[in-house]
């Protein structure tokens, strides 16, 4: 069923994919940090002589392992901040740090070697919480951000706050359009129902930054290599294997300091690769027309970030399931399916693959990513062939949004314990 352009559901789906998709260059939670830094640099108007980060449990499980562009190999909070402070640009957001010369790499080691940059932890409850704050003699600049990666909630100068968004106080008000109207039946009316040239720009960038970064990733040597294991192990033939491959090789080369932007799906490249790199490449197998990609690719966009609602931006239930699920929706679509197909494939994919934990970004997200695409792959091949998982079989209940509800309750309240013990795991506490 066709969606009608003057429904406020068509609008807000249009607001939801433009607020989600954006470019990143690096993982987004360093990003963040250098972003945060160079805005509270930028208010300072001059070069600090002291910094103070604090940073949420979460943000510091996601910042501890992975290598930040542009900093010549560096990783950490610490890091992230510096780099954003010596070298980066606010105006960019979350390419903050993509024009770091060799001079600017040398200065961040420099301030890194010979200035005061403290990390403490942050006393909020927020889940996504961090503050930035810099110093210059008597002089003193704070930024905010809280609940998702772009979102400064306060900036404060010599102890005089110049904003505070006092509508940004929790993730449900700080995200611009209202979530809860979404649901895969009208996903899947929308994907049919778009004028194209209202989403083309933004998926077309999506295409071609993620392929590029995923390619690279095939091509070059980074982190774990994922994408050329599979690759060497069972061939490019089958384009399963592919598809997982160059997903996986995308957040290989990502989460190791790749300085090639990624297009990210609800606060996430890795998110971004998983939820279109599969797609995209079956797409190119299946001979689909350029339109049938760019409505594929609404419906894993969409999908994953439909999961991701109920979730939250992080937690302990690791985003690849979301994407890669994401993606099994997007293929489904390719192959023909429709909302029953596409419904049956998500609920299928999620029975297989829900447990993945998220213990911070690092060359193994690549491995995460490759798992949850296949379940997204073999959750549409099982209905095609007559078998799916039903209601009463674990965390599956009748209904894909009541499955969808279950793993939103099962990442952002079952998860909460296990989350804050991953975080004592890797902190070696």
């Amino acid at each position: 069923m066709k969606m009608d352009k003057t429904d406020n559901r068509y609008a807000a789906y249009l607001k939801i994919l433009h607020e989600e998709l954006m470019p990143a260059m690096g993982c987004t939670e360093p990003i963040a940090i250098a972003y945060a830094a160079a805005m509270a640099r930028k208010i300072l108007g001059t070069l600090p002589d002291r910094v103070v980060i604090e940073a949420s449990d979460n943000i510091i499980k996601n910042v501890k392992s992975v290598v930040v562009p542009n900093t010549g190999g560096l990783k950490g909070i610490e890091a992230s901040a510096v780099a954003g402070i010596v070298a980066g640009d606010a105006d960019k957001v979350l390419e903050v740090i993509s024009t770091v010369d060799a001079e600017g790499k040398k200065a961040i080691a420099d301030y890194l070697n010979t200035q005061e940059v403290k990390l403490q932890p942050s006393a909020s409850d927020i889940i996504f919480d961090l503050i930035v704050q810099v110093y210059k003699g008597d002089e003193m600049a704070s930024v905010q951000i809280s609940h998702y990666h772009t979102n400064i909630v306060r900036i404060t100068k010599n102890d005089e706050t110049t904003l505070y968004n006092h509508h940004c106080d929790d993730l449900n008000t700080a995200l611009k359009t209202d979530r809860s109207i979404m649901n895969v039946k009208d996903i899947i009316d929308f994907a049919e129902s778009v004028d194209l040239t209202q989403v083309k720009e933004v998926l077309q960038q999506q295409i071609d930054y993620n392929t590029a970064i995923a390619e690279e990733g095939i091509e070059g040597k980074w982190g774990a290599n994922v994408g050329s294991v599979l690759l060497k192990t069972w061939g490019s033939k089958d384009i399963k294997v592919k598809a997982k491959a160059l997903a996986a090789a995308g957040s290989d080369a990502r989460m190791s300091g790749c300085e090639l932007p990624v297009m990210i799906v609800s606060g996430s490249g890795n998110q971004g690769l998983a939820t279109s790199v599969p797609v995209i490449e079956y797409a190119k197998e299946l001979g689909a027309d350029q339109d049938s990609l760019y409505r594929a690719l609404l419906v894993s966009n969409l999908v994953t970030i439909h999961q991701k609602t109920g979730i939250g931006r992080l937690s302990a239930y690791c985003g690849a399931v979301s994407a890669g699920v994401g993606a099994g929706a997007g293929i489904t679509y390719l192959y023909g399916g429709r909302y029953k197909e596409v419904a049956h494939t998500v609920v299928n994919a999620l029975a297989i693959v829900s447990g993945i934990i998220c213990d911070g970004a690092k060359p193994s997200c690549a491995g995460k990513i490759a798992s949850a695409v296949e379940a997204g792959i073999l959750g549409y091949h099982m209905y095609k062939n007559g078998q799916q998982f039903y209601g009463g079989d674990g965390i599956v209940v009748k209904g894909v949004e009541n499955t969808i509800k279950n793993i939103g309750r099962l990442g952002s309240v079952g998860m909460r314990e296990t989350d804050k013990e991953i975080i004592r795991i890797m902190l070696g506490e």
